[in-house]
């Protein structure tokens, strides 16, 4: 019975054996001409005695035996009485139960449905039955038919049905008119629909290509993807030019939109050096809000201790240590700045640094708050200086608005506590974070920002930390001597020659950086495979979990998708013990590494006593538990448990292997790098020394020399659309 091919089936619902009202996600007995067979998929508020006509594929669950998983569904609401019965005994609808169900039918027969969805007040007739319960099951049916055809409807046309809780959210029971009449609404950055499905859909029902909703969302849908690959704004010309292409109009009727939709106020445009930059109102407004704090933190007299050199040594003299003048300096600084900057490579003593600021802080009698952009992140500054850090998002006390949106609790008016906030591995924080966290802040809170500005930028749009280094008008000390103690290791002096444009030392077997040579990328994948599974465990006792495979590119057979594929049936294998669950090509065991893939802010996690919401782009878990039937992963999340909902699945991926861009944060006791080639953009000096500097014990390169040298020989990093910089350096 396995197989690809659509087959069709048709029957009445005989049996509900599991059903997830947030997503739809159902297992249901459906009685056929051929017997009852079992059927899965996303059919929401399914009822017993419903009649249905499924299209789907056959397949074989390990457990469970043949099943029927669901492609499309034509569905009809029982008419006789007999199934109006069953449907509503079977709690179709929230607050009916059979006993009502037996009143209901027997007073109206078979047009009870109708009377609930189209008169319910009529319902009250029925003894025991108010108005305003008669008003609530009429209402809750309304709702439920509402979310059931808006979920039909979303899946015939091949869009994620957990859109619809947001959509019936914001529209109500009008959702599915809201989009037929501008499906380009889905294309928002709430939504995140791709603007071809949603065109697709808007031309089949007769929208013109010239119609200005249509090119206006071309325009947005080019903005936020231009954002996500890191761009703040976007040039008009080159804005009108990618309209066009992806709307098949020309240039004009593309700068002619967006010249009325700067009069009207949808976007802003401002000249930038030249350059007349288009951008988002929201982005627009981060930047800006972002220079106005730092240049009045800049401005910003802070009186330095009269006792500073006294205070300096009795921290030294605690941590046992002797600060190197520029160590010294960047303490004096932060004691005697609002804003501050610390950066340097490994084994620089940042750290060290860092501490000492925390120390002298806590001399001074100022509250500190820490924070990172992630969990490992903040995980980590925490042990360093030996007191909490929190992530930004949860120092800032994310919640979220009607519309599903984050907002934080912190902002001007209800600002942190802290006289000083240190900020971790800010060159990962865009601009709108940046601008919520100094929002946040008092007036008179003084910032430290540390970070490497040689590692690759945020995920979000910005450079920020690079930016505000490059503005030359921030107090910035940048530490470069290597420590005694790190000299003797490769991974730091390496690091440190790639970022100098140097090749790296490669022949050296001893240490703590190691180059296995392999020409092909089959080569190299085999071999790492070899070194998790066996040579590292076996030779020098690292424990597989210990050790993190690290790509340039996710393409190859030495990229992060074959990678992991291998890596998975290396490490954890199939096993009558280990449930799983298949999501497109990718199947999820119990005890595999995963990493989330974008930023979902609905999640809600579990820390002992402590709960709340949010999972984010680059967090790392291992699958604890997996519920077969409900289409459920358990995932723990360093030390936060999250119930992991079938219709976040595309949310995830095997983390087996990463690309750099996602281990940005993060460090490793062991890192494998996948030297090999990819496209020229991932082939940078900028990518092969974040690889590098995200390994702690051991570092090794698989792959060929002239990998490592081309990507060496690339210092051009990709340039990002940013006017942070220039507006500190007052440039406009």
């Amino acid at each position: 019975m396995d197989g690809y091919e659509q087959d069709f089936i048709c029957g009445t619902v005989d049996g509900i054996v599991f059903t997830n009202e947030e997503n739809g996600y159902t297992v249901l007995k459906l009685d056929t001409d051929d017997g009852i067979i079992t059927v899965v998929g996303t059919i929401p508020f399914a009822g017993v005695g419903e009649f249905m006509q499924i299209y789907g594929t056959w397949t074989n669950h390990p457990s469970y035996g043949a099943q029927f998983s669901a492609v499309s569904i034509e569905r009809d609401l029982p008419e006789n009485e007999k199934s109006i019965l069953a449907y509503l005994s079977s709690r179709a609808i929230r607050g009916v139960g059979p006993q009502t169900a037996q009143k209901l039918v027997a007073e109206f027969g078979d047009q009870t449905l109708k009377i609930i969805e189209n008169d319910p007040e009529k319902l009250s007739v029925v003894n025991g039955i108010t108005k305003a319960r008669a008003r609530e099951i009429g209402e809750t049916f309304r709702y439920q038919t509402s979310i059931r055809s808006l979920m039909t409807y979303l899946a015939d046309h091949a869009l994620p049905v957990q859109l619809a809780i947001a959509l019936v959210r914001d529209f109500g029971n009008n959702a599915i008119e809201k989009i037929r009449q501008n499906p380009y609404l889905l294309t928002s950055e709430q939504y995140g629909v791709e603007f071809l499905i949603a065109d697709k859909i808007a031309l089949d029902a007769g929208y013109s290509q010239s119609d200005p909703i249509r090119i206006g969302s071309g325009v947005c849908y080019e903005l936020l993807f231009n954002s996500e690959n890191g761009h703040v704004f976007v040039p008009d010309d080159k804005l009108a030019a990618v309209t066009a292409q992806l709307t098949e109009t020309d240039v004009d009727t593309a700068m002619r939109r967006i010249d009325e939709m700067v009069g009207n106020g949808e976007l802003i445009r401002e000249k930038i050096k030249g350059i007349n930059a288009i951008y988002l109102p929201y982005l627009h407004d981060a930047e800006t809000t972002v220079y106005a704090l730092l240049k009045s933190a800049t401005d910003r007299k802070v009186k330095s201790p009269p006792n500073l050199d006294p205070l300096i040594e009795k921290v030294a003299k605690r941590n046992g240590i002797t600060y190197e003048k520029k160590q010294r300096e960047a303490i004096e600084m932060a004691a005697s700045r609002g804003v501050f900057i610390l950066t340097g490579g490994p084994g620089t003593g940042k750290t060290t640094t860092v501490r000492g600021i925390v120390d002298l802080f806590g001399e001074l009698g100022l509250d500190v708050a820490l924070a990172a952009p992630t969990g490992r992140a903040a995980k980590k500054l925490s042990e360093v200086c030996d007191m909490e850090a929190k992530t930004i998002h949860r120092l800032l006390e994310m919640t979220y608005n009607e519309g599903g949106l984050p907002i934080f609790g912190r902002d001007e008016d209800t600002p942190l506590d802290a006289d000083a906030i240190i900020i971790d591995e800010t060159s990962m924080v865009d601009i709108t974070l940046m601008s919520a966290l100094l929002r946040s802040l008092k007036p008179t809170a003084r910032m430290i920002f540390i970070g490497d500005a040689d590692q690759l930028p945020s995920v979000g749009p910005g450079n920020v930390l690079r930016d505000m280094v490059r503005s030359e008008i921030i107090p910035t000390i940048c530490l470069t001597e290597i420590f005694r103690q790190a000299q003797g290791s490769r991974i730091v002096t390496n690091a440190h020659a790639i970022n100098h444009g140097e090749m790296p030392e490669l022949a050296d077997k001893k240490g703590d950086f190691f180059f296995m040579r392999r020409e092909t990328p089959e080569d190299v994948s085999d071999t790492i495979v070899e070194l998790c599974r066996e040579r590292l465990p076996k030779n020098m006792k690292i424990h597989p979990e210990d050790i993190q495979v690290i790509c340039p590119t996710k393409k190859t057979a030495a990229g992060t998708v074959a990678l992991n594929a291998a890596l998975q049936r290396a490490l954890n294998p199939p096993s009558s013990s280990k449930p799983e669950l298949k999501y497109g090509n990718t199947v999820f065991r119990k005890g595999d590494r995963v990493m989330q893939i974008k930023n979902n802010y609905d999640l809600s996690w579990t820390r002992d006593d402590e709960h709340g919401e949010g999972v984010f782009n680059g967090d790392i878990g291992i699958v604890t538990g997996v519920d077969e039937s409900a289409g459920r992963l358990g995932i723990l999340f360093d030390d936060r448990y999250v119930a992991y909902p079938i219709e976040c699945l595309p949310e995830l991926d095997l983390a087996y292997a990463m690309t750099v861009h996602k281990s940005q944060g993060s460090e490793f006791k062991c890192v494998i790098f996948s030297a090999s080639n990819a496209a020229r953009t991932l082939m940078s000096r900028q990518i092969l020394y974040t690889a590098v500097t995200r390994a702690k014990s051991l570092l090794v390169a698989v792959g060929n020399p002239s990998c490592i040298a081309t990507m060496v020989g690339n210092a051009k990093a990709n340039n990002r659309y940013s006017a942070l910089r220039v507006r500190l350096a007052e440039e406009i």
